[in-house]
C-alpha cells in the first residue's frame, strides 16, 4: 500500500509545452490556467494579456523568449507547467527545461504538422528521456488534416503515433472530438467553457469504430498484456487501452495524440485528462543520479564514468538534492528556479551549493505563476519551486544537503554562433554596463562575455540574431542604458593552400650577456580537405620532426612546436587563426651556449610567420544548415534572395501546403535575414540554422 507521501507524488506532473513558433504553445498553455480555474480571464497571445508571455519584449514581440514555470490542479493532481520558446535562438532555454522535466505536451500546428522547430524540440527530448504525448492544434483553421499531421510526426520524427480522438466537422465548422477510448462525443459550443458529451454521431460512428480498431491493433502489437487481451477477445477494454497507453507513453514505444483548438477552448479538459492519465509522476521516472563531490572533481570533463555515483530518489524523507535550472533577477529579489529531485527544503534551511562549494541559506520558497509567487513554508522531492537567497548559484548548480553531499549532472550549454561589440555611449556608463552584461550571462548561460585582446573591445555572443537583440533591449530597458552595438561579427579562419617547403630561418639575438640562437628549417603544406571543409586533426593542425642526427634536440623540437602553435594565432590575410596546415621540421642547428628553449620557440613562431606569407593562402568562413518554411507562392522570392546571399540549395519539399527550402548559407550572410524573409513572404515564412563548419570564401571577403 502506498504510503502518503507517495500518493502525494503520484499526484504531481511536472511537464513542459514544445513546439514550433506560433504552433500555439502559450495559447494552450493559457486556456489550461483557465480550464484549470487558475485564471479567470483567457489570455491572448495578440492582445498581450498572457500570464506565461509577460515580459514586454515577449509581449512587443508576440513569441515566447522567456521559459515560465506555472502551477495548476486538475482533477486532484498538482501540474506544474513551462511554457518554453519555439524559435530557434532560445533552444538553450528548452535545453535547462527538458532537463528537470518529467514528460512533456508537443504541440503541432494542424496545417503545416512538424515544422523546423518542433523538430528540433522533440530531438532535444528525445536526448532526456522525456515521455511525451502529441496534441495537434489549430483544426479549426483552413487546411487542417488531422492524418496529414499525424502522417508528417510518423514520418519525420519517426514515433508510433496513437491517436486516441477523432475530429467532429473540419476547419470553421470543427466543433469537438469524439473519445475512441469510451467512444463518446465530446462537443464545444460557441462560447461554452465546458465540453457536452454524448453520443458519437451516426455520421461519424462507423469512422470511429474503424479507428477505435486500428488503435487497438497498434496497442496490441507493443504491449504484451494488452496482446493477451486482444488474443482473447478480440478488443480491448478502455481500462485495458488506457492502461497500455500509459506505459507505451513512459517507455516511449508510443506517443498518444490528441487534437484540438486551443483558441476556441476546444479539447482543453481532455488533454489535461491525458495529462493525467499517461504522464509520469516523479515516481514513475528513473531516479536521479549523481557523482559524489570527491569522484564527480576525479571526473571533472569525462564523459561516461559508470558506477561512480548514487541514486537519489523521489523521496521527501530521502537527503536533500535539487538541481537550478534558471536564474532572473526580479523586483522581490534573485530568484532561482529548482527541482527538487529528493528530500524536503524548508524556509530557512541551510543547503550545500556543490558547484561552488560553499553554504548557502534559503531565504524564501516560492511557488511561481510566471511573474507571480506564492510563499511556501517547504518544498518536496518532486516539486518545481523558486527560492530567494542564494547569491552563488547558477543554472546547473547542484543544491544538496550539507551532510550527504551530491553533484547531478547540469544542462548541456551550446557554443555561441554570433557576436556583437557593445559599448556604452556614454563613457561614465561603462562599469554598469559590464555589471549588466555579466548579469546577463548569469541568467542566460548561452550568452558569453567577453574582452577581445586585441581591440579592447567588449564582445556579446549568443545563439542567434534575435538572441542578442533580445539581451541588448534588455538592458536598454531595464537600466536606461544608452548601448552602441557593431555588426555581429563571425569568426573567419584562414588555412594553406598551396605551401612552401625548405624554409630556412636563423634566430640570433645578442645585447650583452647570455644571447640567443635557433636556426630552423619548415616544410609547410596543406593539412588535407574534404568538401571544401579544412579538415585533418582536431584542431587542423599537424606538426612532425624529419630531423636526423640528433641536429636538433628533442626538447628544442618540442619548442619549435610551440612556436609554431603561437604563430597560428594570426594569419597573414586578416589576422585570423590559421587552421588546415601541417609543418614539417627538416633541419636545424644550434649554439653550445646561446641555443635555448626559448630561442627555438621565438624561431618557430618568427619562421611559421614567414612561411605564411610565402604560401599561397585562403580565407574560410563560417557556414549554417538553413532550413526555411514559406508558402508556395513565395519560393521563387525566397530562392532568389538566397542566391544573393551565396547560399547553395541542397534540397526542397511540400509539406502541408508549404515549401521547406535547405540551403548551405555563409552566416555573415544571414544577418537581417530574419527580416527580410519575413518582408518577402508578408510574415508567413520561417527559418532555422545550425552551424555546420567553414568553407572558402570568395575574394571580396578577403578583407571582412
Amino acid at each position: 500500500m502506498r504510503s502518503n507521501l507517495d500518493l502525494h507524488l503520484a499526484a504531481v506532473r511536472n511537464l513542459g509545452i514544445l513546439a514550433h513558433v506560433d504552433a500555439g504553445k502559450t495559447t494552450v498553455t493559457e486556456r489550461i490556467l483557465y480550464a484549470t480555474g487558475t485564471t479567470h480571464r483567457r489570455g491572448e497571445v495578440h492582445d498581450g494579456t498572457t500570464v506565461t508571455d509577460f515580459d514586454p519584449q515577449e509581449r512587443d514581440r508576440g513569441i515566447t523568449i522567456f521559459a515560465a514555470a506555472v502551477s495548476c490542479d486538475w482533477d486532484g493532481h498538482r501540474v506544474n507547467l513551462i511554457d518554453t520558446p519555439g524559435h530557434v535562438d532560445f533552444a538553450d532555454e528548452v535545453e535547462r527545461s527538458l532537463r528537470v522535466l518529467d514528460g512533456a505536451v508537443a504541440v503541432f500546428d494542424a496545417v503545416a504538422g512538424v515544422e523546423p522547430q518542433s523538430e528540433s524540440v522533440w530531438r532535444q527530448a528525445d536526448r532526456h528521456g522525456v515521455p511525451r504525448i502529441a496534441f495537434v492544434n489549430k483544426l479549426d483553421r483552413a487546411g487542417a488534416d488531422l492524418d496529414a499531421a499525424v502522417a508528417s510526426i510518423r514520418e519525420r520524427l519517426h514515433p508510433v503515433p496513437l491517436v486516441v480522438q477523432l475530429p467532429i466537422g473540419t476547419q470553421d465548422a470543427f466543433t469537438g472530438v469524439v473519445d475512441l477510448l469510451r467512444m463518446r462525443a465530446l462537443t464545444w459550443d460557441d462560447g461554452s467553457e465546458t465540453a457536452v458529451e454524448g453520443d458519437v454521431p451516426q455520421a461519424l460512428r462507423e469512422e470511429a469504430l474503424r479507428r477505435r480498431r486500428l488503435l487497438e491493433e497498434a496497442v496490441a502489437e507493443r504491449h504484451p498484456a494488452a496482446l493477451e487481451e486482444f488474443c482473447d477477445r478480440e478488443t480491448l477494454s478502455a481500462a485495458t487501452l488506457a492502461a497500455a497507453l500509459r506505459d507505451l507513453t513512459h517507455t516511449g514505444d508510443g506517443v498518444v495524440v490528441l487534437c484540438g483548438s486551443a483558441y476556441r477552448n476546444r479539447g482543453i479538459e481532455p488533454l489535461l485528462d491525458a495529462v493525467v492519465a499517461y504522464l509520469p509522476s516523479p515516481l514513475d521516472v528513473p531516479a536521479v543520479r549523481g557523482m559524489h563531490e570527491g569522484v564527480a572533481d576525479a571526473h571533472e570533463g569525462r564523459e561516461g564514468a559508470e558506477g561512480a555515483g548514487e541514486e537519489r530518489p523521489a523521496d521527501p524523507a530521502a537527503p536533500f538534492a535539487a538541481l537550478a535550472f534558471k536564474v532572473g533577477a526580479t523586483s522581490t529579489g534573485r530568484l532561482t528556479y529548482l527541482r527538487v529531485y529528493s528530500g524536503t527544503i524548508e524556509k530557512g534551511a541551510t543547503v550545500w551549493d556543490a558547484s561552488a562549494r560553499r553554504t548557502e541559506r534559503i531565504g524564501r520558497i516560492l511557488r511561481v505563476q510566471a511573474d507571480r509567487h506564492a510563499p511556501l513554508e517547504r518544498a518536496v522531492a518532486g516539486d518545481i519551486v523558486a527560492v530567494i537567497g542564494l547569491k552563488s548559484a547558477r543554472a546547473g548548480t547542484t543544491l544538496c544537503a550539507p551532510d550527504a553531499p551530491i553533484v547531478l549532472e547540469p544542462p548541456g550549454v551550446a557554443d555561441p554562433v554570433v557576436s556583437v561589440a557593445v559599448e556604452a555611449r556614454r563613457s561614465t556608463d561603462t562599469e554598469r554596463l559590464v555589471s549588466a552584461l555579466a548579469r546577463l550571462a548569469e541568467e542566460d548561460p548561452s550568452l558569453v562575455v567577453r574582452t577581445d585582446p586585441e581591440t579592447g573591445q567588449t564582445v556579446l555572443s549568443g545563439m542567434g540574431e534575435l538572441h542578442l537583440e533580445v539581451a541588448v533591449e534588455k538592458i536598454r530597458r531595464t537600466l536606461g542604458l544608452d548601448v552602441n552595438v557593431g555588426r555581429p561579427r563571425v569568426t573567419y579562419r584562414e588555412t594553406v593552400v598551396r605551401g612552401v617547403s625548405g624554409l630556412v630561418f636563423r634566430h640570433v639575438k645578442q645585447d650583452g650577456g647570455a644571447g640567443q640562437f635557433a636556426h630552423v628549417v619548415l616544410d609547410v603544406e596543406p593539412l588535407g580537405t574534404q568538401d571544401g571543409f579544412a579538415s585533418g586533426t582536431q584542431d587542423g593542425f599537424a606538426f612532425r620532426s624529419a630531423v636526423v642526427g640528433g641536429r636538433v634536440p628533442q626538447e628544442y623540437v618540442r619548442a619549435v612546436e610551440a612556436g609554431c602553435r603561437d604563430a597560428l594565432a594570426e594569419g597573414p590575410l586578416g589576422g585570423h587563426p590559421v587552421t588546415g596546415l601541417r609543418v614539417t621540421l627538416t633541419d636545424g642547428a644550434t649554439h653550445v651556449k646561446d641555443s635555448s628553449e626559448t630561442a627555438f620557440r621565438t624561431a618557430g613562431r618568427l619562421a611559421l610567420r614567414e612561411a605564411l606569407r610565402g604560401c599561397a593562402m585562403a580565407l574560410l568562413e563560417p557556414v549554417v544548415e538553413v532550413t526555411v518554411t514559406v508558402p508556395e507562392d513565395a519560393v521563387g522570392a525566397v530562392l532568389g534572395d538566397l542566391a544573393a546571399r551565396r547560399g547553395r540549395v541542397t534540397g526542397s519539399s511540400v509539406r502541408g501546403g508549404a515549401a521547406v527550402v535547405t540551403a548551405t548559407v555563409p552566416l555573415a550572410e544571414l544577418f537581417g535575414y530574419a527580416t527580410r524573409l519575413r518582408s518577402r513572404t508578408q510574415g508567413r515564412g520561417a527559418f532555422t540554422a545550425r552551424p555546420t563548419g567553414y568553407a572558402p570564401a570568395p575574394s571580396p571577403a578577403l578583407a571582412p
